[in-house]
């Protein structure tokens, strides 16, 4: 008989797919193995520092390391606020540690650091987390270069300037540096200046992480879906505010109608996100305290997951005729 040699190919390519789908399913197991041996982390003379402890995870966050026996710095834009002031009622085996931070300050950044060296535990700064961020949304055409500038000095900026400050002291106890992020990172629309900041913020983390291996200090990403509910990250903005907000060249493009469409559908969608912040926080007390912990965690609906990882493996074109499709039938639903 004929062999063809298009179906031994076949063949080949296919027996290649299955091993190293059962490779891959393998090294799964092998890592939730490891992740699920029972090291018990004494978190008594351990110290956390959290940014954004105002409000959001930032605060709560703040509250479970307390009732679990850390040492947290919560650093707040207002450490007279309601978010400080009710951490400090917060009756908890821990100690709070309350300081003003501003990310977008070098002079307050280095005035942090030598109050978290005067203040440390007797077993020093065992995590970092970066969770201080802002959102403002808009189509590109509807942002000036102040808004970009003042969203990246936040997100993106803060987290280095806090990183440059604090990995002394990580790397000195072997801890943990985590980082929020968003599944904004994979999929944005009309939040370009959010998405770019948290794409670029994910990447740090790959160097950063790699980086710090060596010296036995974790780097761990945290990629939440739509939480915005729980965190208010994303201020809601009347039709006619916005509109008087655009540049001139963005009014001759975008009628008032348009403007008033878009603002409902972000309206819905944010109001459709999860008000289970404590799904958040689950993921970063596990990067904190896992022996074994995820380089990052996606804590998200099944439907953003799915999107996230149609977004890593479709071809870029097909991958946005479906967001366009899906988007048209929102709109007209």
């Amino acid at each position: 008989m004929a062999s063809i040699p298009w179906l031994g190919s076949c063949c080949i390519e296919a027996q290649i797919l299955v091993y190293t789908l059962l490779f891959g399913l393998l090294g799964i197991a092998i890592h939730k193995k490891l992740r699920t041996r029972h090291v018990s982390l004494d978190p008594q003379g351990r110290a956390v520092l959290i940014t954004g402890c105002d409000s959001g995870f930032g605060n709560l966050l703040a509250h479970r390391l307390l009732s679990m026996g850390f040492t947290v710095f919560a650093a707040c834009l207002f450490p007279d606020g309601e978010g400080a002031q009710a951490l400090r009622a917060h009756a908890s085996p821990g100690e709070l540690k309350v300081l003003r931070l501003d990310v977008t300050s070098d002079k307050e950044i280095e005035q942090a650091k030598q109050y978290v060296q005067d203040h440390l535990p007797n077993k020093g700064l065992w995590g970092l987390v970066n969770n201080a961020g802002i959102s403002i949304w808009g189509m590109v055409e509807w942002l000036t270069i102040d808004k970009f500038q003042k969203v990246l000095d936040v997100n993106l900026l803060g987290s280095i300037r806090t990183t440059l400050a604090f990995a002394p002291l990580i790397r000195k106890n072997k801890g943990r540096m985590v980082f929020l992020s968003s599944i904004n990172a994979y999929i944005s629309y009309m939040n370009s200046i959010y998405a770019l900041t948290k794409a670029g913020l994910e990447k740090f983390c790959d160097s950063l992480r790699l980086e710090m291996k060596q010296f036995g200090v974790q780097v761990c990403i945290i990629e939440p879906g739509n939480y915005a509910p729980a965190t208010n990250i994303q201020p809601q903005v009347a039709p006619e505010k916005l509109w008087d907000s655009l540049p001139a060249e963005a009014k001759e493009i975008y009628s008032k109608e348009f403007i008033k469409d878009a603002t409902n559908f972000v309206k819905e969608k944010l109001e459709s996100g999860s008000k289970n912040s404590y799904e958040v926080v689950d993921a970063i007390v596990d990067a904190l305290t896992a022996p074994s912990p995820k380089a990052r965690y996606l804590v998200a609906s099944l439907a953003e997951k799915v999107a996230v990882y149609l977004f890593l493996w479709l071809p870029t074109s097909l991958f946005d005729q479906i967001l366009h499709v899906a988007r048209r039938k929102s709109k007209n639903a």
